[in-house]
């Protein structure tokens, strides 16, 4: 299964986050619009189907910082 949304953060970037779910093991993304990093977590064990808030807070630390525009 695989699920993908985009969710604008309070400092009005855009993020997408994608969710691959493959039986007890999720490949997650989040990448700032505009950015050309993309954070990714494989989480094994995972608790299956993941909710948007649980792949959200896996990457609130990251998105938490400002990260300088690509060009």
């Amino acid at each position: 299964m695989s699920d993908d949304w985009i969710k604008t953060l309070a400092d009005r970037r855009r993020v997408k986050f994608t969710n691959q779910e493959l039986a007890e093991t999720a490949f997650l993304t989040a990448q700032v619009e505009g950015n050309k990093v993309v954070y990714s977590i494989i989480l094994t064990n995972a608790k299956n189907p993941l909710s948007h808030e649980d792949v959200e807070a896996h990457f609130e630390g990251e998105l938490s910082k400002r990260s300088p525009k690509s060009n």
